[in-house]
This record gives C-alpha cells, sequence and structure tokens, in this order.
C-alpha cells in the first residue's frame, strides 16, 4: 500500500490503507481542526524528524476503565497518600517534562517544539488535559492527552520519582470511569500499561468504538 502524502487540505486516507506497522501518512500539519479530525478517525502524530507521521495501529492498545488493575504495592501507595493527585494545574509543565526526561526504553523525544504548541492551544481550547502526580510543591510525574466524547486519547508519561506516572494514570482512569468514560487509547503496547490493565483490540473495533462513543 502506498505512504499518504498530507497537503494543507484536511483530509485523511482510510485507515485500512495504513502499513503493516500502522503507519498512514505523512506531512501536512498540527493545526487544531487537523489534530481533532485525526483522533476522530483513529489517527494519531509522531514525529520523524520535522515530519509529522500519522499512525493507526492494528491492534490498538486500550484500556477500558473498568479493566483497570491495582497491585497490592500502588494499592498501599495510593491509600498512604504518597503522592497528590490534580488535574490540569500544571498542564504546560507536564507535556515539557514529558519532552525532557528521560525515558529508558525510549531513544530521545517524539515531542517537537511544534508539538508541545499545539497540544498546549489544545488545552487551552479545553480538548487536552493533564493528570499530575505531586510531592509537596513538585511536579514528580504525569501524563497528558486529549478527552473527546467518551474516549481519553492518552498521549505520553514521565516520571521522576519511582511510581509517580503510574500513581497518576491510576487516579485519572479512576476520575475518568466516574465521569463516564468509556475507553482510554493507549495506542501502542507498553508493559507498564499492560500490568494496569490494558490490552490489544482489533483496530476494527476500536474504530466502531470511536463511531458509537464520539457522536
Amino acid at each position: 500500500m502506498p505512504l499518504y502524502a498530507l497537503d494543507e487540505h484536511l483530509w485523511f486516507p482510510p485507515v485500512s490503507e495504513a502499513l503493516e506497522d500502522g503507519l498512514l501518512a505523512m506531512g501536512g500539519d498540527l493545526s487544531t481542526g487537523r489534530l481533532l479530525l485525526a483522533y476522530r478517525k483513529g489517527i494519531f502524530p509522531w514525529y520523524d524528524g520535522d515530519t509529522p507521521l500519522w499512525w493507526s495501529p492494528d491492534p490498538r492498545f486500550v484500556l477500558f476503565p473498568d479493566e483497570l488493575k491495582i497491585s497490592k504495592s500502588m494499592s498501599v501507595i495510593i491509600r498512604k497518600q504518597q503522592f497528590r493527585f490534580r488535574t490540569d494545574t500544571a498542564f504546560a509543565s507536564v507535556i515539557h517534562a514529558c519532552k525532557i526526561v528521560p525515558r529508558a526504553d525510549q531513544e530521545g523525544t517524539w515531542i517537537t517544539d511544534e508539538v508541545e504548541a499545539a497540544y498546549n492551544r489544545l488545552h487551552q481550547l479545553g480538548y487536552a488535559h493533564s493528570a499530575e502526580a505531586w510531592l509537596g510543591d513538585q511536579l514528580v510525574g504525569g501524563l497528558y492527552g486529549i478527552r473527546m466524547g467518551e474516549f481519553f486519547f492518552g498521549e505520553s508519561m514521565f516520571s521522576t520519582r519511582s511510581n509517580a506516572s503510574k500513581f497518576a494514570f491510576i487516579c485519572y482512569a479512576q476520575q475518568l470511569r466516574s465521569e463516564g468514560i468509556r475507553l482510554i487509547d493507549c495506542q501502542v503496547y507498553t508493559p507498564h500499561l499492560e500490568s494496569l490493565g490494558a490490552r490489544m483490540i482489533p483496530r476494527a473495533a476500536f474504530i466502531g468504538e470511536l463511531e458509537k462513543r464520539l457522536k
């Protein structure tokens, strides 16, 4: 199948046209309209150098909030209130930390200056949100993503203290479930999120959920 090249028009090819690894298209921009259209179609951006790459993998890694798993060790951390949980009090700091804090399973970062600016705009418009773990007055972990309809599309996490990002994710998943969110998109497999209950589903099932939940 071809790799589609996007232009200034707001469009995406059908996700069924994606390559085996999920890569669907390249180019275009990170305008608010394009990003929101991408999420509605089950597509998300990653960067390769200066070029936006657009992905829709099959299968898709997701967490249904009702299937959240909390280990005994994490239950103790939550019960002892080792961290404090907040949402949307430091979005810009969270995405910047996701950009600069090293991760053992990842070389470099896909979060460019353009990505950081684009998601800060989405936060200002009420689409992008952050979940945060605080230790005293220090932000030590968190994640950010896009909320639309009954979906939360997770984008990136960071942690500077052991279990801080896991704590933020668990607390946020519980909050989202109470607020009617039916599915958390984790995009691609990580053992970290698998331990919390995330699992693979076929892309067709994921798109079907989108069509039901984003109306």
